[in-house]
């Protein structure tokens, strides 16, 4: 190409992209200041505890002091803390503190820097599976990301799983007020699970996962809550869910992430009693691409790329579905599995909720 072939330069719009890329480059190095703070415990001791100044939050957190200035000047750039020039003191607002210090607020983000902190661990399986085509097992990744992941979507669960989501399902809260068979499907560290055992005391949850590590984690936290004989936890893929009956099947965020969704929807269908139900809850996104090209949309199809799409790459069949697939594209999936009714029946702005019957 010569130099006359070069395109000429609208200086504007490469001010605007230069600027916006600065801001991104902030976000980046600060991601992982985010994760140092939680990991720390640098937030949850300056949560409600006033200004202060970093002598003080070292010496409560027992870290260095130099280090924790300089965090602190990052979060003070950033707007995560507020700086006091004349007391030399930075304060952590309540606000930011239900984001990032507060892991029972419906709003708790910390998880998804974690989750995220993962994902950059594996750069270097990620430039061999984009070079190659191959996928990512759940078992590959860096351990944050089991951990991660259930802080990212335990909030969400907390605050609308019992109080809206259920309440949604046609009929389904009364069976589970009387005693209820339920199973759910890629459960991970059994948030959902244990959430919805500790409401319904009348009902069984069984937990499967093709991860051993997270089922542990699962068990432990089952035995804690009080709930080891109410929720049980067990290894197995969605393809070979065990029993039949269920008056429940859920999903949480994780259809998406099987090598087989149709597959795994059917055996689900299989399973369930002639009136059961299956919860279908997957990120919230639209139809087309275009729809989603947005905050939240750039945050999932980036965790889409580094996790679920590789997940799914690596098992059989190797769909590939994404986390963005939309609701037109999930109802389409549990329509070839045999599901004749599906209908959205609520939805968060990170979250659509699906109900979906075999008749």
């Amino acid at each position: 190409m010569t130099t006359t072939d070069v395109p000429a330069l609208d200086e504007a719009k490469l001010e605007a992209f230069v600027g916006q890329a600065v801001l991104d480059m902030g976000a980046a190095i600060s991601g992982l200041l985010v994760h140092l703070g939680d990991r720390l415990g640098l937030y949850k001791t300056m949560a409600g505890a006033g200004p202060m100044t970093s002598a003080t939050l070292a010496e409560r957190t027992g870290t260095a002091e130099r280090y924790v200035r300089e965090w602190l000047a990052n979060q003070a750039a950033g707007g995560y803390v507020v700086y006091d020039p004349a007391g030399l003191t930075y304060e952590l607002p309540a606000e930011q503190a239900m984001v990032v210090a507060n892991e029972d607020s419906p709003v708790f983000l910390a998880g998804a820097f974690e989750t995220i902190a993962a994902c950059y661990a594996d750069h270097a399986v990620l430039l061999d599976a984009f070079r190659t085509g191959a996928g990512i097992g759940w078992h590959a990744h860096d351990e944050r990301l089991f951990s991660g992941v259930v802080r990212l979507f335990r909030p969400g669960y907390a605050a609308h799983l019992v109080s809206e989501w259920l309440p949604a399902l046609d009929g389904v809260v009364d069976k589970l007020r009387a005693g209820a068979r339920v199973a759910d499907v890629g459960c991970g560290y059994g948030a959902s699970t244990i959430i919805m055992a500790r409401a319904f005391e009348h009902s069984t949850f069984a937990g499967f996962d093709i991860h051993q590590p997270s089922i542990r984690s699962a068990r432990a936290a089952a035995a804690e809550a009080g709930l080891r004989t109410r929720a049980t936890f067990d290894v197995a893929a969605a393809q070979d869910l065990p029993g039949h009956g269920y008056d429940l099947v859920c999903l949480f965020d994780t259809l998406h992430d099987m090598g087989d969704p149709v597959g795994a929807a059917r055996r689900i269908r299989q399973a369930l009693a002639p009136d059961g139900t299956l919860l279908l809850v997957e990120p919230n996104a639209g139809d087309a691409l275009e729809q989603n090209l947005n905050p939240v949309g750039r945050t999932f199809y980036g965790l889409s790329t580094a996790v679920c799409t590789p997940g799914s790459l690596a098992q059989e069949v190797g769909l590939g579905l994404g986390a963005q697939a939309g609701e037109h594209r999930l109802a389409a999936v549990l329509g070839e599995a045999g599901f004749s009714r599906v209908r959205r029946v609520a939805e968060t702005p990170f979250s659509i909720v699906l109900e979906a019957r075999p008749s």
